[in-house]
């Protein structure tokens, strides 16, 4: 049993730290058997050396956050962990390094995670920007977060928010009105997300004069995008036909970002995916950066998370049982004389 002790410089860090009814120091204490006390600007960690040495570097890499003005939440704590378990507690202080943009209500939106950096990142020094991942890593909210920040800054002229109207489960017959009030619903996530960035009177002035524009890829078609930041969400739903249109809608001066969760695929049975086939086929090309998010990067609830991660488990074991099927069946198949 050892004991360490982390100096703090305000105690406003360790209130942040400990969070409300010390929630985020019982995660710690909870992953690496260890006890922390606080005594005035200091914490006290006892335990068993390495487990000790592990928490410090836990707490020292969340106070690093608090010290930056990070609001520390379970899911900071949770991802954290996560990276000292990996050895990657060198990378820490790189998250949360820049703020993208700020909403209307003044919330600074940033990178939460490193792969969530990489992405903002990217987007910002290509073209084309990939961003592949499950629900919740911030695909979509961040990209609309990169374009408004390249409205302010007068390098566009228009956003464009686009995505495939493909029925998931339901028919959009069903829905009441016109065509544009059937496929509304299927734009709305991402006119929200422009509609907190922006607020209610400056959203929709820019959209009357068509700095905003949000409509169905099929209105894409035969169209030239000059000086416009163009996000394709749910990409994951288009044709590979669909996507080589969208690809070729970029004129001068534009920048595209296209999202999708692969493992959300809506698209009839034997249809191939767009965004399956993109990652495939531009892979390698200048200017162009796909970014693969993943569990870790989820910044919902951290329950999220876990519900990803054993999906992900079950397809793994999936996968697994049918290969070793194939296998039986083609072993028996040779025994039988069936493959001479």
């Amino acid at each position: 049993m050892i004991e360490q002790v982390v100096n703090v410089e305000r105690i406003e860090q360790i209130i942040n730290l400990f969070g409300s009814f010390d929630e985020n120091i019982k995660i710690i204490e909870k992953e690496y058997s260890v006890n922390i006390v606080n005594r005035d600007t200091e914490l006290k960690i006892s335990g068993d050396a390495l487990d000790v040495m592990h928490a410090k570097q836990a707490v020292e890499a969340l106070l690093g956050l608090a010290a930056r003005g990070e609001q520390i939440t379970t899911q900071n704590v949770n991802y954290v962990i996560s990276l000292v378990r990996d050895g990657q507690e060198d990378k820490i202080s790189q998250m949360g390094k820049g703020v993208i943009c700020v909403t209307v209500r003044g919330k600074q939106v940033k990178a939460k995670t490193l792969g969530q950096q990489v992405y903002v990142d990217a987007i910002k020094n290509n073209i084309v920007t990939v961003g592949v991942g499950p629900a919740g890593t911030g695909k979509t909210y961040l990209a609309v977060a990169c374009a408004v920040a390249a409205f302010r800054e007068k390098q566009v002229n228009k956003i464009i928010l686009t995505r495939p109207a493909v029925e998931a489960g339901e028919k959009l017959g069903f829905l009441p009105g016109d065509l544009q009030n059937k496929v509304d619903p299927y734009l709305r996530p991402l006119s929200d997300a422009l509609f907190d960035m922006f607020g209610p009177e400056a959203y929709h002035r820019y959209l009357e004069r068509g700095n905003i524009e949000v409509a169905p890829l099929a209105y894409m078609r035969g169209r030239t995008l000059d000086d416009a930041f163009i996000i394709l969400d749910e990409a994951q739903n288009t044709t590979p036909e669909q996507m080589k249109m969208f690809l070729t809608r970029i004129g001068f001066g534009s920048r595209a970002v296209i999202t999708g969760d692969v493992t959300q695929i809506d698209l009839p049975n034997g249809k191939t995916s767009g965004l399956k086939e993109a990652v495939a086929v531009l892979k390698g090309i200048e200017d162009i950066a796909i970014c693969n998010l993943d569990h870790r990067d989820v910044v919902r609830h951290e329950l999220v998370a876990k519900i990803i991660k054993a999906y992900e488990k079950h397809d793994q074991e999936k996968q697994r049982k049918m290969a070793k099927r194939f296998e039986k069946g083609k072993t028996f198949r040779v025994k039988d004389g069936g493959d001479r």
